[in-house]
């Protein structure tokens, strides 16, 4: 008896172990298989930002174009310190639990990291709105500039994410971090085969933008732009 338990919890370990090792060998190598090798950027066209704090990484577009204006959706009035003079928008994806819970890394939970790995949590969007374009920078914050269909495509990504109610997106009152951001209620469900950066990566290629086959870190995000480089 005590030889089969033995066994049994020997395979499940070396399981482990073996999913752990083929996790990590694909998100090295995937990234580095490109799609949307062709990818140019788009003279006058229209310019958003891919942005890191190193570990999450989010979409910045401008707030109002000839395209769409995100104040029409996302209204400044529901943010406790936004108005007309604000420029641009970052928008991300995420685990629920992780973002509403977790406003630092001092936060977080065992029990929230494992539900966020293994799919039993629901994902949430965080929209946060900045004064001025975000400042570039190699390692942290990309300019890309896009054309018009390309942006329109980016719009449709972004708007497919959020969980509607009635046609309208669903806030979780009082739950931002600060006083120019909001966090939605999205579709779709976190895990580590989807994570944030996977969601970013997936905008930035529905827009055509060049990306890593599937990048579940952000060095995987921000360089897979820099290859076009």
């Amino acid at each position: 008896m005590f030889r089969v338990v033995l066994r049994r919890l020997l395979f499940i370990v070396l399981a482990f172990v073996g999913i752990l090792g083929t996790y990590a060998i694909l998100a090295l190598l995937l990234p580095h298989i490109k799609v949307n090798r062709n990818f140019t950027e788009t003279p006058n066209g229209v310019t958003i930002f891919v942005c890191s704090n190193g570990v999450h990484t989010d979409v910045a577009v401008p707030v109002n174009t000839t395209y769409i204006d995100w104040r029409k959706q996302f209204n400044p009035a529901s943010f406790k310190a936004v108005d007309s003079s604000f420029q641009y928008i970052e928008i991300g994806w995420g685990d629920k639990a992780f973002f509403l819970n977790t406003p630092t890394w001092a936060d977080l939970k065992f029990s929230t990291a494992i539900n966020a790995l293994f799919y039993l949590d629901s994902s949430a969007m965080h929209v946060t709105y900045d004064k001025f374009p975000p400042k570039v920078t190699p390692k942290f914050c990309q300019k890309i500039v896009i054309s018009p269909q390309q942006y329109r495509q980016l719009i449709a990504y972004v708007q497919n994410s959020f969980n509607l109610h009635s046609g309208q997106v669903a806030v979780f009152p009082g739950r931002g971090y600060d006083v120019t951001d909001n966090f939605y209620e999205a579709n779709g469900r976190y895990s580590f085969a989807k994570t944030c950066n996977v969601w970013t990566s997936g905008a930035l290629k529905a827009a055509g933008i060049q990306q890593g086959l599937w990048s579940p870190f952000e060095s995987g995000v921000m360089d897979g732009y820099k290859y076009t480089k």
